[in-house]
């Protein structure tokens, strides 16, 4: 299975983890999922995101259905969710994901950071603990992290560490800091892949900006592909139109603590997986949120009927 690298480019789909109505993994469901998520145009996957509910997982579960994804997916690069509180935790699962296949691991900074010194530090010692060879996404995700991330300190990190090879870009806002990095490879600094997330509410300018693609996860990821083939053709214009077709469900999933709800709502309505169902904790659309879902995506087909009719 192919590596990521400075140069990756396209819809990597944050994938949700199915479970069974007793919480259970639904493994059967993985590789429905897997094959959906192939057909609308995913050049490749990232597992056990904080979307993915992986810290609902233990170390065993993440392995399993590391395994059972790359096994589906073929040559398609799969990344892997690591983050955890301690770097012993990190290094393990790295190892065990990176020896079934895995494309690349993704850190996200624990929340305890605070101090540039201390997020430059932190990345360093991800990188002594895994070792050059792993590719490595920085999640940069305040929003849940808590954790700021200023442009000049991504740029140490990257100039520090070549194994760090893309950035998933979900500052909200933080469009800037997407200029700031293109701005700074334009002056020498090398290049660094960014793909994007924030389900994808951002996706449009973010591309115009120089973004490579996303890396997130929406009911709908045949949106997130043709937006980002749209706006690689320099037809960003097209790119806008399709977007709108598909806004206020993308809006409506930005939910807190909904989101996740909405996501698998529409993906087994999809038939991408079978159940709706989270492990404990998580949320459930109650009849009037489950009947708002509904007619969004029935006023979404027609919108896209009449954008390609």
């Amino acid at each position: 299975m192919s590596r990521i690298h400075s140069m990756s480019k396209g819809v990597f789909v944050i994938a949700v983890t199915p479970f069974l109505e007793d919480g259970a993994l639904d493994t059967a469901s993985i590789d429905r999922m897997v094959d959906f998520y192939a057909e609308k145009g995913a050049d490749g996957l990232t597992i056990l995101g904080m979307m993915g509910e992986a810290p609902k997982l233990t170390q065993a579960e993440s392995i399993e259905v590391t395994r059972r994804t790359i096994k589906r997916s073929g040559a398609a690069p799969v990344v892997v969710g690591v983050s955890a509180a301690g770097l012993a935790a990190v290094g393990e699962l790295t190892k065990a994901v990176m020896d079934l296949g895995a494309a690349g691991v993704m850190v996200a900074p624990p929340s305890s950071l605070r101090t540039d010194a201390q997020i430059i530090g932190y990345y360093a010692s991800v990188v002594e603990t895994l070792g050059p060879d792993v590719p490595i996404v920085l999640q940069d995700f305040p929003l849940s992290t808590g954790v700021q991330i200023a442009s000049a300190t991504l740029g140490a990190i990257i100039e520090a560490h070549p194994s760090i090879v893309m950035l998933k870009h979900e500052d909200w806002p933080g469009l800037q800091k997407i200029t700031d990095l293109r701005e700074a490879e334009a002056g020498g600094r090398r290049r660094i892949s960014i793909l994007c997330g924030n389900g994808g509410v951002f996706l449009p300018e973010e591309m115009a900006r120089g973004a490579d693609g996303a890396m997130t996860g929406f009911g709908y990821p045949e949106m997130m592909v043709d937006v980002c083939r749209l706006a690689q053709a320099d037809r960003l214009e097209e790119a806008r139109d399709v977007f709108d077709a598909y806004l206020p469900l993308v809006r409506y999933e930005q939910q807190p603590g909904l989101g996740l709800a909405v996501r698998k709502h529409v993906l087994a309505r999809r038939g991408a997986i079978a159940g709706a169902f989270q492990r404990r904790p998580g949320a459930v659309l109650n009849t009037a949120a489950t009947r708002e879902v509904e007619t969004l995506m029935e006023r979404q087909a027609r919108k896209l009927g009449e954008l390609r009719g």
